[in-house]
This record gives structure tokens, C-alpha cells and sequence, in this order.
């Protein structure tokens, strides 16, 4: 292959031509042009780098495609066949609210390490709804489904690079600098107030276990051994949009048998009469979904609203503000303040490690040292 410089007289910038391999039909030859240069050495500079691309395999051609054709007309349907729904339904809202309408328009090939940063910037001060400042974690997913998508289009030869790899990407702090979780007092406070609830079984199953909300609405009756005081996760109810999704659980170890303790049992063992009573009460009508926790008529209860019915209890308690997913947190944090082992918290959660479940609750960890040291002064102390 070879190559030269241009000066066009009009404008006076300088392009690199490069005589690429002759088509199918061997006629004529076929030239790609790279744009302008200020000045000739810059040119001669780039031809001799696109030369040696062009040799170890690493060059790729101009071409006209935007980015935002590349998403959403390459990228997001071949992405739909390789990760969970729950995940497209994540990376097809980062493209569609946050990318496309804001650098869409660049071309593909044009995207740089600054423009992504700029971008990521734009979202943390007005990228939200309203106008509202995008949290670090929220641009964190973004830059995260950029990376995946332009790893690709280097991957598929659309593009030379992953400009997303050097981007400057937002500091989101450490899960234990934001937790927020209940006392045990708050605790007691928030099951005495839903006690007359229908569904006070999965209330009180969430935080004597730790369980994630799609872990307790995917639980079926034949996961759980009251008998031997077991609770098996095995699949999750999880959605993508409003449609539900049944799937296996996060990870291998979020796949896991946890240990009930005594008051948990016996609040299932009511729950399952108070269900079957209901179940005699529907007569044809029941749908026999094989859930722990249902409807009235057996149906599924959706994500969002079992998360709307949570939030609707607290406001009623006047009990402090969380997600109903710090309820794990809270979980764990009185787990391990009440001297329960690191290993056995991981366990219960589900957690890839024990050094994971250490680093999101380090702020308990120094209490937990305190103690331990008061400990074993005391055995001093006896000798």
C-alpha cells in the first residue's frame, strides 16, 4: 500500500491520500483521504503512522457514521443478545437520555477522551431531570456503558481506540460513605408499625435476612424449608421498563441458603395459613404462581410497586427516610455490630467477599475494633 500528501489550494490544509487494495472487480484503484493537516510535516507525520497501521492490522478507515447511529442502530441490538434484560434496559436509557442528545451528532471516529469528560461534566451539573445535577454514580454507569460500547466499535473495526479509557471519570464515594441504615430501635419501631400489615412476613423477612427486594419477590414456597429454618435463593423477580423479569440470581454467591431464625419462622408459618385462607376465599380465580409473597388473587407483586408500599408505611410511621434496599445495609450493619462474623455477614448477603462486605460497612469496623480490644484486655486483666 502507498501513500502521499495533498495540499488543496483552496483552503491550504494539508490530507493524507492512501492507495488502498484494489476492489473486487480489479478495476481502478480505491483512495481514502484523512483531513487536513496545518502544515506538511504534520501530514507526512500522520501517513507514515497510517502506513504502519495499515501494516500490523491496526488501521481502520474514515467513515462518515455518528455515534449515535453506531448506538442505537449497531450496538444496542447486537448488546441485547449477550446481557440481561435488566442490563439493556440500563444501557438503552444511558444512550437515549443522557449520549444521543447531547454528542450524538459527533462522528464516531471523532470521539475524544475530552469530549466524553466534558460530557460526563454536563451530566453531574444539569444531566438529571429538570435540569437537576446527575449523581456521580449515575455518570459512573454512563461512562460505564460508553466504555462497553466503544471497546466494541474498536473490537469491530469502526474505530482505532477506546476513548472512553482515558476520559476523566467522576470520584463516586465508597459505599460506606453514604449508607444509610436504621438503628436497632428503629427497627423494632418500623415492624411494630407494619405489624397489621398484609405482607408483615416480607417486612420482617427483609431485615431479619438482608434479602434483596427482587431475591424476596422471586422467593417460591419450594425455596423455603420452614422445617429446617432455611430460605433458598434460587431466582430473582426483577423488571425491565414495567415488563417483569424472572432470572437466576446476581452472581454465583448471591446463589445461597439463609438461615431463618426462630420469630422469622413462625411469622412465615402464619403468613402460608393466612395465604392458603385466601387462596379458599378466591376459589377458580386464584393464580397459583407458586410465590411466598403474592397478591390477593396469587399474583406476582411488582418491584416498583412493593417499593411504593414501603415507602407509603414510613411515611405513615413518621419513621426516617430510606430505600427499602437499607434494609440490607441496616442488616448487615447490626450483624456485625452485634458481634456476628465478617464471613458469616458475606454469606447471608450473598457478597463476592469477605473484603467487600468490610469495605462497604467500614464504618462499623472501628467500633468492632474497640470492642475487640476491650476484649481481649479484659483477659488480661482476669489473668
Amino acid at each position: 500500500m502507498r501513500g502521499s500528501v495533498v495540499q488543496k489550494q483552496k483552503s491550504g490544509k494539508w490530507y493524507v491520500v492512501l492507495d488502498l487494495e484494489r476492489d473486487g472487480t480489479g478495476q481502478g484503484r480505491r483512495q481514502k483521504w484523512h483531513s487536513g493537516y496545518a502544515t506538511k510535516r504534520d501530514a507526512e507525520r500522520a501517513l507514515a503512522g497510517l502506513l504502519a497501521a495499515r501494516y500490523d492490522g491496526s488501521y481502520v478507515e474514515p467513515s462518515r457514521l455518528t455515534l449515535g447511529a453506531y448506538l442505537v442502530d449497531r450496538w444496542l441490538p447486537a448488546a441485547a443478545t449477550t446481557v440481561r434484560a435488566t442490563t439493556m434496559n440500563g444501557y438503552r436509557r444511558h444512550v437515549v437520555l443522557y449520549v444521543v442528545p447531547r454528542i450524538g451528532g459527533l462522528p464516531l471516529q471523532g470521539v475524544t477522551p475530552d469530549r466524553l469528560s466534558v460530557l460526563y461534566r454536563e451530566l453531574l451539573e444539569h444531566g438529571g431531570q429538570g435540569g437537576k445535577p446527575l449523581s456521580p454514580t449515575s455518570v459512573r454507569r454512563v461512562h460505564a456503558t460508553l466504555h462497553r460500547a466503544l471497546r466494541d466499535a474498536q473490537a469491530w473495526g469502526y474505530t482505532n481506540r477506546n476513548a472512553a479509557s482515558a476520559a476523566a471519570k467522576p470520584r463516586v464515594p465508597s459505599a460506606g460513605e453514604y449508607l444509610r441504615v436504621w438503628s436497632s430501635d428503629e427497627v423494632a419501631a418500623f415492624l411494630a408499625a407494619v405489624r397489621p400489615d398484609r405482607l408483615y412476613a416480607a417486612w420482617h423477612l427483609a431485615v431479619s435476612t438482608g434479602m434483596r427486594r427482587g431475591e424476596l419477590l422471586g422467593l417460591r414456597w419450594q425455596d423455603v424449608d420452614l422445617a429446617l429454618g432455611r430460605a433458598a435463593v434460587r431466582q430473582t423477580l426483577t423488571h425491565s421498563g414495567y415488563e417483569i423479569v424472572i432470572g437466576e440470581p446476581k452472581t454465583r454467591r448471591s446463589r445461597r441458603s439463609v438461615a431463618l431464625d426462630r420469630d422469622t419462622v413462625a411469622v412465615l408459618r402464619e403468613w402460608r395459613a393466612a395465604q392458603a385462607a385466601e387462596r379458599l376465599a378466591a376459589g377458580p380465580a386464584w393464580i397459583d404462581s407458586g410465590y411466598v409473597f403474592t397478591r390477593e388473587d396469587g399474583r406476582y407483586v411488582h418491584p416498583d410497586t412493593f417499593s411504593y408500599w414501603f415507602g407509603k408505611h414510613l411515611q405513615r410511621a413518621g419513621l426516617r427516610s430510606i430505600r427499602f434496599h437499607d434494609l440490607r445495609h441496616t442488616h448487615a450493619s447490626l450483624a456485625l455490630q452485634a458481634g456476628v462474623s465478617a464471613k458469616v455477614v458475606s454469606d447471608r448477603l450473598g457478597h463476592s467477599s469477605v473484603a467487600f462486605t468490610l469495605d462497604v460497612y467500614s464504618h462499623v469496623v472501628p467500633a468492632l475494633q474497640e470492642d475487640a480490644a476491650e476484649r481481649v484486655a479484659e483477659l488480661f486483666r482476669r489473668a
